[in-house]
């Protein structure tokens, strides 16, 4: 008999329950994992609808409790980061570098047949005796988890605290790899950032990190701009809800860039009527980034390209994780990423419904679920 402990499991049709479920020994590629603190995000809630039971949780850490007889990279004891950017290493996307994409592992590009958010060996965790799917193939509101190799990163430093582990699993790699390893920002340049949610707030001090000379926060919300000026942002602007794809905004923009527009913008809203508005933000042959996932129908008015402008759509900020998580943690350890100061409440698996609530009504930089030890 496997590990009986807590999840949060949903029925795919908007509801979930917090209940007992079954974790099984690992196969040989597998890695028994105790959670410790999970993020949450818009993601997690979307999930509720996905129209299959599963684990929810995509961003979590927690301590290694049991390898496979194949696995090499972590051993018990070890304090991991998990992510969901799985990978094979022999695809076509992995060799070309594109572990985010992968063919083979991806939840979200394997095949290119779009979003499949479930292991492709649900067996090793049951719920009511039947097996039971992990979203993103990992599943992190739990009190232990099942994953394969790939899906861990080893955590080094000694001071950072489990809940901040957590959030690099996910938000915090979407916003500074959209900056860092996506849209390239180039030192001395200037930048405006569409949103200061949790992923915002991420690209902001990416940026900083990037060494930008100018980063401009646009939100409707001041308590949001006042957190973005703490993690690197030099100018705010308080747009107004009525502002039509922020043109208004967009003005503002130009005038604290010397008129033309900044050289870099990303939206972070998930709003689909913002999806243009970058476009509208950058100088000619400027860049718009669009980080927030919108994956609506859009209606795009072409003149907003004109002349010469970049839009790319990167996912989870390009992510490789082996390589990525050490320099955040590094980033963290020189106090160059700000991750304690992003938490704004923890919570108990118990208070996912408070957690979410709090998470739709935007009165959190980040919320995080933790575990007793």
């Amino acid at each position: 008999m496997g590990i009986i402990c807590k999840a949060a499991v949903t029925d795919g049709r908007g509801g979930f329950v917090i209940d007992e479920i079954e974790v099984n020994e690992p196969q040989d590629d597998e890695v028994l994992v105790k959670i410790r603190a999970a993020g949450l995000c818009h993601t997690d809630f979307d999930s509720l609808s996905w129209g299959k039971e599963l684990i929810i949780g995509h961003e979590g850490a927690g301590e290694v409790v049991q390898t496979g007889k194949d696995v090499r990279s972590v051993s018990p004891g070890d304090k991991v980061i998990l992510n969901w950017a799985m990978h094979c290493g022999h695809c076509f996307q992995c060799l070309a570098g594109n572990q985010h994409l992968c063919e083979v592992a991806s939840p979200v590009a394997a095949g290119g047949n779009g979003y499949t958010p479930g292991h492709a060996d649900p067996s090793g965790t049951l719920y009511k005796d039947t097996p039971l799917l992990r979203s993103f193939n990992i599943g992190t509101i739990s009190e232990y988890t099942l994953v394969k190799e790939s899906a861990l990163v080893k955590n080094h430093s000694e001071k950072m605290s489990f809940p901040a582990s957590a959030i690099i699993s996910c938000g915090v790699m979407t916003g500074y790899g959209s900056v860092v390893n996506a849209a390239k920002v180039k030192a001395g340049s200037s930048v405006v950032v569409l949103g200061a949610g949790g992923v915002g707030l991420n690209v902001i001090q990416g940026a900083r990190v990037a060494k930008a000379f100018k980063i401009i926060a646009v939100d409707v919300n001041p308590e949001r701009l006042t957190m973005a000026e703490k993690f690197g942002a030099t100018h705010t602007i308080l747009a107004d809800k009525a502002d039509k794809g922020l043109m208004n905004a967009a003005n503002l923009v130009k005038s604290l860039t010397c008129g033309r527009g900044a050289d870099y913008a990303f939206e972070c809203t998930a709003i689909p009527e913002l999806g243009a508005a970058p476009l509208a933000m950058v100088r000619n042959a400027g860049m718009a980034v669009q980080v927030s996932g919108i994956e609506q129908e859009i209606t795009i008015d072409m003149n907003l390209f004109e002349w010469d402008k970049t839009y790319i759509n990167p996912l989870y900020g390009k992510c490789r994780p082996q390589i990525d998580f050490p320099n955040i943690i590094n980033l963290y350890e020189d106090g160059q990423m700000l991750l304690e100061e992003m938490i704004t409440r923890t919570y108990s698996i118990d208070e996912l419904d408070k957690a979410f609530d709090d998470l739709l009504n935007g009165r959190n930089a980040k919320g995080v679920i933790v575990f007793e030890k």
